[in-house]
This record gives structure tokens, sequence and C-alpha cells, in this order.
């Protein structure tokens, strides 16, 4: 009997070791084709992948007779911690982008024309006049709409897009609220008897408001039958459409039955009712702030350019959205000296002018030498070094996000203030093989700092990696 159980606990123990041991090779062996599939990956960059770190996977979201939204999608997933997209929101004259909701949160700057945008925050809907230079955050989730109120220019806005929180990772998803046959409303997607229900209307009167709307998730307020009663709410003075939106909400019982359902209802339900101490206090008030970076002093200015960077201690709404925000201008012939990011990956813009970008790889050999002009976009990962360099013949202006809220602290390769200049001494000396004296006189060479002036025809032009033109 002690044999058979000894032999019993022999074979459960055999069971148990080569059921386990299965499980540990298995895991072992997906850590080992990770492994294995990052040093592919990254053999494959080292062999050529030149156009790599600039962003060219646009894909365009909506489009109609007035404006467009496409993205810029982000690469490197195995490289980089957290990731940005990129959008580009263009509005025509006196154009209205429809009240919606987003899955991801934005961080919008302003590069060219006005905007009024209004945003629903705590049942509250605060409006705020947007300018050229401006930043603004829309959390994921918060109602909102955008109106171009320029008569006769377009509105350009650049897009920090987050999608963290979004349904499907690196996918933007826009809810309307407005809509009809194109786009949708989300009411919508309810059956009639929950609508007619919930609005007290008949079913009449729901299809009539939801079927109206086709000229898109952007409309011109100019000529639209659709857009009337927009246009009519969008051209009053701001306190005026405060006191519309008390009628519309507050509107007596007798006369109810001859007020435009369309307003009173749908924007009492988007909104929500306010009470009426606090509907007495302008929308401005209620308006999350903007910040400018225009009227901001740069934090490095000399007579090669200047830069500044904006974080949460700046500007508070950035902490929650985890972006920071930098612009760099650089006059022609100079650069942004070597430097590295220690604590974010960085994502830019071309504003204007022309110029070109070189990364580096950890190994120390050309990564990409890329031409710039106006709408590249590109990325540089946490930690590489990286150059941008203006051409001879004119300015150079990049606008970009970064992926940390904190200050940022980029370590200069060169110039007075580079880490080389902390670390000169015979340790140094030691680590490139020259003598002190000799580092001396390398470091000591340049005496400007940041930005430097750029002699091209001092350079012979780089061999092995092509310059990629996009």
């Amino acid at each position: 009997m002690g044999k058979r159980v000894m032999m019993s606990l022999l074979v459960i123990v055999i069971v148990m070791c080569f059921g386990v041991m299965p499980m540990a090779m298995n895991f072992d062996h997906h850590q080992d084709e990770d492994w294995d599939q990052r040093e592919e990956d990254w053999d494959a960059q080292l062999r050529g992948h030149h156009h790599w770190f600039l962003l060219q996977r646009s894909r365009l979201l909506l489009r109609t007779e007035a404006g467009e939204m496409r993205v810029v999608r982000s690469v490197g997933r195995r490289m980089v911690h957290r990731h940005i997209n990129v959008g580009f929101l263009s509005m025509e004259p006196n154009s209205l982008f429809i009240p919606q909701y987003l899955d991801s949160n934005l961080v919008l700057f302003v590069h060219t024309g006005r905007a009024n945008v209004g945003l629903v925050h705590h049942h509250e809907l605060g409006e705020r006049q947007l300018k050229a230079g401006d930043l603004y955050r829309i959390p994921a989730g918060s109602t909102f709409y955008l109106q171009n109120v320029e008569d006769g220019h377009r509105l350009e806005l650049i897009l920090s897009i987050d999608t963290s929180e979004g349904l499907r990772m690196g996918t933007l998803e826009n809810f309307f609220i407005g809509g009809g046959n194109y786009p949708k409303s989300v009411l919508a997607g309810f059956d009639s008897g929950v609508l007619t229900s919930a609005f007290n209307v008949s079913a009449s009167e729901l299809r009539h408001v939801l079927s109206r709307q086709h000229q898109g998730p952007i409309v011109s307020l100019n000529n639209s039958q659709s857009s009337n009663l927009w246009k009519k709410f969008l051209g009053m003075e701001e306190q005026d459409r405060l006191q519309e939106l008390k009628k519309m909400v507050d509107f007596p019982h007798e006369q109810e039955q001859t007020q435009p359902w369309s307003w009173k209802k749908l924007l009492t339900s988007i909104f929500g009712t306010i009470e009426n101490q606090k509907r007495k206090q302008n929308h401005h008030e209620h308006a999350q702030e903007a910040y400018n970076l225009y009227n901001r002093k740069p934090d490095f200015k000399n007579n090669y350019g200047s830069s500044l960077s904006v974080d949460e201690s700046d500007y508070s709404p950035l902490q929650s959205s985890g972006i920071g925000v930098y612009l760099v201008n650089l006059k022609a012939g100079s650069m942004l000296a070597p430097h590295v990011n220690p604590t974010a990956t960085e994502y830019g813009v071309v504003l204007r002018g022309s110029g070109h970008l070189q990364i580096v790889f950890p190994n120390g050999t050309l990564a990409m030498k890329a031409n710039l002009k106006p709408g590249s976009v590109f990325w540089v990962p946490r930690y590489f070094p990286f150059v941008q360099v203006a051409s001879n013949n004119e300015q150079l202006h990049i606008f970009g996000f970064t992926t940390s809220s904190q200050p940022n602290h980029p370590q200069f390769l060169a110039g007075s203030t580079s880490v080389l200049e902390a670390l000169r001494g015979p340790e140094l000396a030691a680590a490139f093989g020259v003598s002190e004296g000799r580092l001396n006189r390398f470091v000591n060479a340049q005496r400007e700092a940041v930005i430097l002036p750029y002699n091209a025809e001092r350079h012979p032009k780089a061999d092995g990696i092509p310059m990629a033109d996009w």
C-alpha cells in the first residue's frame, strides 16, 4: 500500500513538472521571440529605413466643402512608451465644426486664423475666442464645437491627439451630437420610441430634426438651410447668445407650443439645465483659459534665433494631457545645436521655411538626414541625438509637441553650455583619446550656445544615407 501511494505521488509530481515546464518554456520562448523581433526591427532601421522618422502615413478623417481633418499616424511603437498622433484641421471662412465629443484628448494650436470654441464642462457651456498662436485643450468625452469666425481667411489648426483613452489604440473616433443624414447624430441610433419619450415630442418632429443635416461634419454658415439655426445663434453677441440660451431653457409653458422644438429641446438635453444663479454669468467665465505662444517671451534668444517651451507650470491644462509644447525659430544659416531630450519623445511640424533634420542612432550612425519644408512632420525618440538646420536663404520655424508635461531640459552636445563643457577634464580627454590641451581647444572653439551659426560651405555633403525629401 505504501509503495502504491509513493508511486501515485511520483506520477503526480512528474505530471506537474511536465505541465509546468511547457508553460515556463513557452513564456521564455515568447520573450526570445520578442527580443529577436526587436533585434530584427532595429537591424532593419540600421540597414536604411531612411524615412522612418518622417511621419507620412496621413489619413483623411473627414472632408466637406467647408473643410477637412486629417491625421498623421505615429510609428515606432516598440521604441516609444507613449504616442501622439498629429492632426490638421482646416476650415473655410465662416464655417462650423458641428457639436461632438471625441474618445481622445486634444491639444490644439491655432496656426492661422481666428476661432470661436464652445466647450461643455460640468453642464456649463464655456466659449473662448482663439487667435493665431493660442493653445487650447479639449478633454476626451467633452462636447465641443469650433467656428471659423473670419470671413475671408481659412482657419488652420494643428492638433495633438492622444488616443491612450480611446476605444481603439491609435484611432480617433468622432461622436456627433448634431447631425442628420450626414453625419449621423449619436441620437439617431436609438429607436423612435425611446427618443419620442426622452424628448417628449412626436415621431414627425423627431424625423424633422434628425434628418435635415446633409452637409457633413464641417458646414458652411453662408447659404445653408440646414445650418440656419446655428448661423443665427453663432452670429449673436456673446451676451445675447447667453440670453437666447436662457429663453430656450426657460421658455414659458404657454409659449412652448410655438417655440421651435429643435432649439429648446435639443440644447436643453445636450447642455443640461442651468441653475438660475449660474445662468447670469457670462459664458466667458466658464471657458477654459487659452495660452498664446506668440505673446510669450522666448526661453532663449540670440542673433541666430529663439526657442521656447510650454509645460504644465505655464499652462495647467497640459498636466491632464501629459503633453508639452515647443516653438523653435531659426534664422537663415543657423541651427539648433545637436542635443538630446532625456525625458520625452518629440513631434515636430514645419510651419514656415526650409532646412534639414539629422537624427543619430545610439550606435553613433546616422539614422536620417531629411529635407524639411512647410508641412513636414517628424518625430524624434527620447534619448536620440538630433539637430535642426535652417537653409542658407530662409528661416525655419518649427512647432511641436512632447510626450511630457514636465519641464524639459535638453542636453546639448555642442556649444558653450554643452555637456562636453561640463565634462571637460582628463576623463573626457581619455575617452576621446586626445590630450587635455587638444580637447580644450576643441570645446572652446564654439562660444555660442543653443542656437549656432551653420556654415554649409565649410562642410562637404554627407556620404552614406541620402537626403530624404518629403
